[in-house]
């Protein structure tokens, strides 16, 4: 079933178009209904549509807005325009916007469904084109030069010197210089599915056994938008997929502003077009190549976090992490098992990474001096990541925490560990803690920010976000936890309740009070006062006055 929002204005006409078409018959869901383009947009948070059906002459913004805003922010949500309009100013616009279909009014049912099965079999064919398994298979034959792969894998997997990487990308024929460089790593969220092999029919993507092909079906698509922007590389390592992007020039927010958008749009092709789901970290930006390498590891790290954040999204690590520093590298792959273990794990899983740590040491060939130094990396990693709390190291450890004392004075491993294990424990319930209070934070602050500023008509999320320095898709699953509303349904909120007050305690004109509390267009203020509050501010006063006499 394909998701459809419907936008009309007229409640019969709507209600009307609701009824006479049958649209699961002809493989459409309606999700939502809206009655201008600025409530379509609010009904794109809550969930994307593959398809629109919108008017053009509404009220607060029009079709052409609404579609000119889709094309923006959901490029592969499909659009069919409702017109009564047949004037050169409005087919030239719409043909700019590439709007996909039209229905003349007044039309039919039938004219309507006629333009419904053209969207369907334009759906159906691109994802056929996406999802062909034979084509896939002759073009992965067919691609991904082995020797730039190897090189580019090495580039973000070991830290190489800046001369080595100029040398060899020329010789790989390479563009890597730049002023900015972000890695974004792809990770696919759900294992290839069992299929039937009795059926000699061809394997759709999503239905293959094969999960290398649905990971090279995830990179053609990647690829192909990274392209189409001009961003950098994208690769495939470690049955992953690589996002290297490179910035000729602009600020670090820029190179991240930048990427976040790319990645986001992949996320969403994926979902669309090959109905898997992905989940994207996004590392720290560099400013030379050799940087390249720790931006990947950044990655790796943001990914860990999909076991508290949840997958099908994309995931900063600066996001995610208030004060991100570079740790100690005694073994690269144990240290960061442990720190992962300290940040997302559960305890038992904690428990199991330090067992894991203290495998073989008791039959290993080491001097006392090497085992202890081995206890002084562990214990430094495990400092460093509590130096980043706010808490000090007395109210984590305790006032007579002397580790390296504690380290000479163990009498074997088991007791080295159960310590380390404790540790561990007491640092992981301190970064929990310190979680939760930096998402009350946060939403504390935008709280504040919005109490502030409600009566500028362009707050927006995006807004709140930029003033906050995080992400708008890293924060708004935090606020809609923490509030349990979404941050639109806040600010209307917020607006209405201010909108309540002026009426209540003031002579202001309604066109003031619209004003004052956001909005730039007082019909719309009006309709959004009564749609929130089941009456017309001029109602709502004149029952004030009432009871009042």
């Amino acid at each position: 079933m394909y998701k459809l929002l419907l936008v009309e204005d007229e409640e019969d006409v709507r209600e009307s178009i609701l009824h006479e078409v049958e649209w699961n018959r002809y493989g459409y869901e309606v999700i939502d209904k809206a009655e201008n383009g600025k409530d379509a947009m609010d009904c794109f948070e809550r969930e994307v549509p593959d398809v629109v059906v919108t008017d053009i002459q509404m009220p607060f913004m029009d079709g052409l807005q609404l579609s000119e805003w889709i094309r923006r922010h959901h490029p592969g949500t499909k659009v069919i325009i409702l017109t009564g309009f047949d004037e050169f100013e409005y087919a030239q616009k719409a043909v700019k916007l590439q709007i996909d279909e039209y229905v003349l009014k007044p039309f039919s049912s039938q004219e309507l469904i006629d333009a419904l099965v053209k969207i369907s079999k334009q759906l159906q064919q691109e994802t056929a084109d996406r999802e062909n398994v034979h084509l896939l298979e002759e073009h992965y034959r067919r691609s991904l030069p082995v020797l730039r792969e190897v090189f580019l894998s090495s580039l973000v997997s070991t830290k190489l010197r800046l001369k080595d990487i100029q040398d060899k990308q020329q010789s790989y024929d390479l563009d890597l210089g730049g002023s900015g460089y972000l890695v974004s790593v792809l990770s696919m969220d759900q294992p290839a599915a069992a299929v039937l092999e009795t059926s000699d029919e061809p394997l759709s993507l999503k239905d293959s056994k094969d999960r290398q092909l649905q990971l090279f079906a995830v990179l053609n698509i990647a690829q192909e938008i990274a392209g189409k922007h001009g961003i950098g590389y994208v690769f495939l390592h470690q049955d992953q997929i690589v996002l290297l992007a490179i910035s000729q020039t602009g600020s670090r927010e820029a190179v991240m502003e930048r990427t976040l958008g790319v990645v986001e749009e992949i996320r969403q092709s994926m979902e669309r077009y090959l109905k898997l789901t992905i989940t994207i970290g996004v590392g720290t930006v560099g400013d030379k190549p050799t940087d390249i390498h720790y931006s990947y590891r950044d990655a790796c790290y943001a990914l860990d976090y999909r076991m508290i954040l949840g997958t099908n999204k994309v995931i900063c690590i600066e996001d995610v992490e208030s004060r991100y520093v570079n740790k100690l590298r005694f073994d690269e792959l144990k240290e960061r098992t442990l720190l992962r273990g300290l940040k997302v794990g559960t305890p038992q899983e904690m428990k199991e990474a330090v067992d894991e740590l203290f495998t073989g040491v008791t039959d290993a060939t080491i001097s006392v001096k090497d085992y202890q130094i081995f206890l002084v990396e562990i214990v430094t990693s495990i400092l460093t990541a509590a130096k980043d709390l706010e808490a000090g190291m007395d109210e984590i450890f305790g006032a007579d925490f002397d580790p390296f004392s504690d380290i000479r004075g163990f009498n074997n491993v088991e007791e080295a560990k159960d310590w380390i294990l404790q540790l561990c424990r007491g640092l992981m319930q301190h970064i929990a803690s310190q979680r939760q209070s930096t998402y009350r934070s946060l939403v504390d602050q935008a709280k504040d920010y919005t109490q502030e500023n409600y009566a500028s008509p362009d707050i927006s999320i995006s807004k709140v976000c930029s003033h906050l320095h995080i992400s708008a898709g890293y924060f708004s699953g935090i606020f809609k936890r923490e509030m349990k509303v979404t941050f639109v349904q806040y600010l209307q909120q917020i607006r209405m309740e201010a909108a309540q007050e002026l009426l209540r305690t003031t002579d202001l004109k309604l066109f003031e009070i619209a004003e004052r509390v956001g909005f730039a267009e007082p019909n719309y203020f009006s309709y959004a006062f009564r749609k929130y509050c089941g009456q017309s501010p001029k109602e709502y006063r004149q029952g004030l006055e009432r009871g009042s006499s």
